[in-house]
């Protein structure tokens, strides 16, 4: 690889690559320890797994434990088929997590009695925030008011207070189950059940946000609609939550699903993605994410949502807990739990204890002499409650406590211990009563919600919820969905500015560990210590490679680390006294998603040009800082660029916005072009965010979970997300106070173990060589594939950086063959397309990473070297435009065993282009997506199982 980039080591290399003004001081001692082996990481993980304890969590507030079906742990979660797929943009092959997709969409859309679902949402508190945004934008009130119902989950009130104030928008408060009144408003929310666990119609409140032309949002507990009248069905035109119940464990607070359905209308209005149906070019139906799935990269500062990643991992899981279980099976869990409540209701009310709940699904509030004593009494028993004020406390139950024959004994005991010597309970009659709903059975007199509230209507009525109760019939279905993908377990996904690299198995074994996975996130400190442990030990290893000091876990994408890093310096700016700074630098070449996080943190953006090498135009920058020195509130920068170039001029660039008093903001994206090398906080960087997803090896999960910690300098410290919930503000000696991001406190803390286990093998020097071999291979490919596709920016020396940029502009003039054609094409020759006309349109921009060998990185290079050959002879002549290998790609195995073959090209140029294909072929399942139909005729539900005949 060094003979053909023209170096004697890839240290040579990579001194030409990188400027020598950024590099890091070689004097400087690290956090990072030496690398340890995989089985000194896994034995640290067990000594901090074994420092968490894990109780029976009665807290609720919107996280529950439940049961995740073996078939399911084995057969997704712990199945690279499923967590190493990519985003499914390539839809041809992306069928399965499509349709499983498809399912989650339409069992949320059943559930809520809402018309449309989309993909997931990156929690509960961050979609009903994403509700509000929603209501604003589609309400034709003229109000800047947003109602609020205080029986809202408190994280969920602490979002709401943090994300309306950046965009200006009003908030105001109040008891909508007592209050006669409200203001004038453009949209309300409220909690169903509430956060009390008071169980009430909100039809007639509803009904009155409509009359004023106002949008409702309706939090709705899942498996409680499995018993109780739907949002839809009370008039609600937004539906938000989270789906975790569904078989997705705790995980001190995620990754979890959260979801938003919408009525008939608001479709449009949905942020993130949307899966729909659409056909293909033999005119089958074929899935495909539709209508703004990116529209925050095409839109920018236009874009009304950031959100670019998605839980695309747990919402498989959590529509694969329907499809086992079926309406049947998802009723009786129900019932289950809500007569453990109502078992425990009675116990309680028997042994003189004041309930103060009257109607509820599972949540009861309760009151008491001594909060502190009540849960340090449970505590001791191995159970957790959840303290609502030094009078009261809440017990939620789920799936799991609803099978524990002995819970409720144990709850009577630690509360009539208030009034004397509890008295025995008769622990028969609950566990029987639970034993017969976990069969689906209902039983008589143990309904305590309002008649007018129990539901009547169906659900999760399509074919595929009715079809794999059995474990054999749930693995099949798994393992077919899965043949009908390509993700990393089958080659390389070389898509740029996106990292698919490596997720070692060792990485991944500790997010089942039960230690981890069990943990409630509003579990006390001391029964969390291995987790807080884990977490501060990687705040500093982060920090540490980074320059920075002090960085934050909380957001769960790296869509909210920017927004984080952004309302960071917008409340710094603010404290300082310069609330005019407001107006926020992005070059034209950034990340779609840099400009709409502005917007959400309440900042103008301005762009700034590029030159003709891709770097930052200093010139129309300096012009720029000049125009709006007053109000200059950041600029954000990618580094290395987008363009995936090192640029020589940026300490001049941060220094300049510094002198003008903004502050600077790098994006974390291309942070593998850099690690062990240079850090962002020592050549101008005041705050960046990071992706774990990327260069930090959290898999993609087919488009999420994702992490993006911020990371900052000391100043910015007290504006990086707190949370009133946390059980530490302690990070590296600083605190952060600023509104939260994400509904937990350390956002999805059970995937943080994979990034600690490969910065734990790694250590410095392994980080450093992983740089080296990213650089190499990039500049490989670019060297190897120069004379036949242009690349389209480089640095010094001809070279860049850990990517680079094939125009096939040129191509697509002189042949008409197009980008999609070619990233189509690739289908044939085995691989997933590289990243598709980003930064630059008509375009691919390629990241092989440093977990591919020589050998994938020449079956890539050969195929598009053979690509570039088959172009060509569509321009000789040799093959129509319209009927060619490329303009038919991808090729099916049922297209090419058609007996009436027609095509001027042969069966074997279709699908064989190279030998080595012959025994090794992945095989779409469908022909090319037609996108346009599927817009045009939005379908996005499961469909008929007459539409496959």
């Amino acid at each position: 690889m060094l003979s053909a980039l023209g170096f004697e080591s890839i240290d040579d290399l990579v001194s030409s690559a990188i400027p020598p003004g950024i590099r890091v001081d070689e004097s400087l001692t690290s956090l990072i320890p030496d690398a340890a082996s995989e089985q000194e990481a896994l034995a640290e993980l067990r000594s901090l797994a074994g420092k968490n304890t894990v109780r029976t969590s009665l807290i609720g507030q919107g996280y529950y434990d439940t049961i995740t079906p073996a078939v399911i742990t084995r057969n997704v979660l712990e199945d690279p088929s499923w967590y190493t797929a990519y985003t499914p943009y390539q839809p041809e092959i992306s069928q399965g997590r499509l349709e499983a997709l498809i399912n989650f969409q339409t069992m949320v859309s059943d559930l809520t009695g809402l018309d449309t679902a989309n993909a997931s949402m990156l929690d509960e508190g961050t979609s009903v925030v994403e509700g509000m945004l929603l209501a604003r934008r589609a309400s034709k009130s003229k109000s800047n008011v947003f109602v609020v119902d205080t029986d809202a989950f408190p994280q969920t009130l602490a979002l709401l207070r943090a994300r309306a104030a950046a965009v200006g928008i009003d908030l105001v408060e109040a008891d909508l189950r007592t209050e006669a009144e409200v203001p004038e408003h453009f949209g309300i929310f409220m909690q169903y059940p509430g956060a009390s666990g008071e169980l009430w119609n909100p039809a007639s409140v509803i009904e009155a946000t409509h009359a004023q032309k106002g949008i409702a949002v309706v939090a709705a507990d899942l498996l409680a609609l499995a018993l109780v009248t739907s949002p839809g069905e009370l008039g609600a035109d937004v539906a938000v939550g989270t789906t975790q119940r569904f078989g997705v464990p705790m995980g001190f607070g995620g990754p979890h699903a959260g979801y938003m359905a919408v009525r008939k209308g608001l479709e449009r209005q949905l942020p993130g993605r949307l899966v729909g149906v659409s056909k293909d070019a033999a005119g089958q139906p074929g899935y495909r994410l539709s209508l703004q799935t990116r529209e925050q990269h095409i839109r920018r500062e236009k874009a009304t949502s950031n959100i670019c990643t998605a839980q695309v991992l747990l919402a498989v899981m959590a529509a694969m807990y329907a499809v086992y279980h079926g309406p049947r099976g998802i009723r009786g869990i129900a019932q289950s739990v809500h007569a453990k409540a109502v078992v425990a209701q009675r116990a309680l009310l028997e042994h003189g204890v004041r309930v103060l709940t009257e109607h509820y699904f599972d949540t009861l509030t309760i009151s008491v002499r001594d909060a502190d004593a009540v849960v340090v009494r449970a505590s001791g028993d191995g159970l957790l409650l959840y303290k609502v004020d030094a009078k009261t406390v809440r017990v939620s139950f789920d799936e799991v406590t609803a099978q524990d024959d002995r819970i409720i004994a144990s709850i009577v005991e630690v509360f009539s211990s208030e009034y004397g010597d509890p008295l025995p309970v008769p622990e028969q009659s609950g566990a029987r009563q639970g034993t017969e709903t976990a069969r689906g059975i209902a039983p008589t007199g143990f309904v305590q919600y309002p008649d007018e509230l129990t539901r009547t209507s169906e659900y999760l009525t399509h074919p595929v919820f009715s079809s794999y109760h059995s474990e054999t019939a749930m693995m099949r279905y798994l393992k077919r969905l899965a043949d009908r993908d390509y993700a990393l377990d089958r080659g390389m996904i070389p898509l740029g500015s996106c990292t698919m690299k490596l997720n070692a198995a060792t990485e991944m074994d500790a997010v089942t560990w039960p230690e981890f996975a069990g943990l409630h996130p509003f579990a006390p400190a001391a029964d969390a210590a291995g987790s807080l442990e884990l977490i501060a030990q990687l705040e500093g290893w982060l920090a540490d490679v980074t320059g920075y000091d002090t960085v934050s876990l909380q957001p769960n994408a790296g869509s909210q680390g920017e927004l984080a890093g952004l309302l960071a310096i917008t409340g710094y700016h603010q404290a300082n006294g310069d609330a005019q700074r407001t107006v926020c630098l992005i070059p034209s070449s950034a990340h779609g998603t840099n400009a709409a996080s502005a917007v959400l943190a309440g900042m103008t953006v301005v762009v700034v040009a590029c030159d003709d090498n891709g770097n930052v135009d200093l010139e129309d920058l300096r012009a720029k800082i000049a125009t709006h020195a007053d109000k200059l509130a950041a600029l954000m920068i990618t580094y290395p660029s987008t363009h995936g170039v090192y640029e020589h001029d940026v300490v001049r660039i941060t220094q300049a916005v510094h002198d003008a008093g903004g502050q600077v903001y790098i994006d974390g994206a291309n942070l593998n072009a850099l690690l062990g090398y240079a850090r962002f906080g020592d050549f101008g960087g005041d705050v960046s965010h990071l992706n774990l997803h990327k260069t930090f090896c959290i898999p993609h999960g087919g488009g999420g979970p994702g992490v993006g910690p911020v990371a900052a300098k000391a100043h910015l410290a007290p504006y990086l997300p707190g949370h009133p919930m946390a059980q530490t503000n302690d990070h590296s000696g600083l605190t952060h106070d600023g509104g939260p991001v994400s509904a937990a406190p350390f956002g999805s803390p059970s995937i943080l173990p994979i990034t600690w286990a490969y910065i734990r093998m790694m250590g410095l020097e392994g980080l450093t060589r992983a740089t080296r071999a990213a650089v190499l291979s990039a500049n490989y490919i670019a060297a190897r594939l120069r004379d036949h596709f242009p690349v389209l920016y480089t640095g010094d020396n001809g070279l860049v950086a850990h990517e680079c940029i094939l125009d096939l502009r040129p191509l697509t003039k002189q042949t008409g063959i197009t980008v999609d054609d070619v990233a189509k094409r690739l289908i044939d020759y085995g691989f997933h397309a590289p990243t598709m006309s980003f930064p630059v349109p008509g375009t691919l921009m390629v990241e092989p990473t440093e977990s591919e060998d020589i050998d994938e990185l020449d079956r890539f290079i050969e195929a598009m070297i053979g690509i570039k050959a088959e172009a060509d002879a569509v321009a000789a002549g040799e093959y129509p435009a319209d009927d060619n290998v490329l303009v038919g790609a991808p090729h099916t195995a049922e297209a090419i065993a058609a007996a009436d073959w027609q095509h001027p090209y042969s069966r074997e140029q279709a699908v064989y282009p190279v030998r080595s294909l012959v025994r090794t072929k992945y095989w779409p399942p469908v022909r090319r997506i037609d996108q346009a139909y599927g817009d045009r005729n939005l379908m996005c539900a499961c469909p008929p199982v007459e539409a496959f005949a």
